[in-house]
C-alpha cells in the first residue's frame, strides 16, 4: 500500500516526497517455541506409527514438514547416514543428518512404500510427479522406484495440472493433529507444531556445543543471522541471570 502511494505521488502527481524510509513497516521478530530435551522425550513416545517416525525425522534432521513429506527414495543415503533435501526454502539443495535411531523404521517404511508401488504398477498406475519438466526429458522416469515418495498417500488423486491419476505424498494434517493431541496428553503448555521440532533441533545442537555455521548449513539458512535467533533461547540471556530474589 505504501509503495502504491509513493508511486502515485512521485510518478503520477509529480510530487517529490523526499526521504520516507522511516515510514517503512518492519516485520515483527518473534522468538521460536522450543521444547526441552526432556519434553521431547515425553512427547515422542505418545506418537505412533508414521506420525512418530516423521516427528523423529523433523527433530533428528531439522527438516521442515514440507521437506519431510516430499522426500523421495533417492534422497535417503543410509550408507552415509544423511538426507539430501531437494528444493528447500529458496530452491536450495542441502545435506542434513539421518539419525541412526530412525534408520530401521525408515527402512521398514520404504519397504512398505515399495510394496505399494509394485501393486500400483500391476494396476496400471505407479507414476509420480517429477519436477522441472523431467517427465519430458525422461519419459519413463515417473514410474522408476528411486523417484517414488518415501511417505506416499494412502489414496490416489488426479493431478490438476496433467489430469493423470496417481499417488501423491501424504499431507501434514494428520501429523499436526497427532502432535497437538500428544502435547496435550504430555501436559506441555506450549504451542507446538511440526516446525517446533526443527526449532528444537537447532537449539539443542547449539546447546551441545556445535558451532553456529554447522547448524546454519544443516538448516539451509542463507544468512547466519537467521540461525542466530536460536542463540536467544539458549541459557545465555535472561534465563542465565540469577534473580536477586533467589540470592
Amino acid at each position: 500500500a505504501l509503495s502504491a502511494l509513493i508511486y502515485l505521488y512521485q510518478e503520477i502527481l509529480d510530487i517529490n516526497l523526499g526521504e520516507i524510509n522511516a515510514l517503512r513497516p518492519h516485520r515483527r521478530k518473534n522468538l521460536p517455541t522450543v521444547l526441552t530435551q526432556k519434553e521431547i522425550q515425553r512427547l515422542l513416545p505418545l506418537l505412533s506409527g508414521l506420525n512418530q517416525l516423521m516427528a523423529k525425522i523433523l527433530y533428528g534432521s531439522g527438516l521442515r514438514i514440507s521437506e519431510c513429506l516430499s522426500l523421495r527414495i533417492k534422497d535417503i543415503d543410509f550408507g552415509h547416514s544423511q538426507i539430501l533435501v531437494r528444493d528447500g526454502k529458496g530452491y536450495k539443495d542441502r545435506f542434513t543428518i539421518l539419525p541412526q535411531s530412525v534408520q530401521k523404521p525408515l527402512q521398514e517404511q520404504i519397504q512398505r512404500a515399495k510394496h505399494l508401488h509394485t501393486n500400483d504398477l500391476k494396476k496400471g498406475y505407479g507414476s509420480v510427479y517429477l519436477p522441472y519438466a523431467l517427465e519430458r526429458k525422461y519419459p519413463h522416469a515417473d514410474k522408476e522406484w528411486i523417484w517414488q515418495w518415501v511417505f506416499p498417500s494412502i489414496q490416489f488423486s488426479k493431478d490438476p495440472r496433467t489430469g493423470i491419476t496417481r499417488r501423491h505424498h501424504r499431507n501434514g494434517s494428520s501429523l499436526r493433529r497427532a502432535i497437538k493431541a500428544a502435547s496435550k496428553q504430555a501436559g506441555i503448555n506450549k504451542h507446538i507444531t511440526p516446525h517446533t521440532f526443527r526449532h528444537s533441533f537447532a537449539t539443542h545442537l547449539l546447546e551441545n556445543g556445535y558451532d553456529i555455521r554447522t547448524v546454519q548449513e544443516l538448516l539451509g539458512h542463507k544468512d547466519v543471522k537467521t540461525t542466530m535467533i536460536y542463540t536467544h533461547v539458549l541459557n545465555k540471556g535472561p534465563s542465565a541471570v540469577k534473580s536477586p530474589l533467589d540470592s
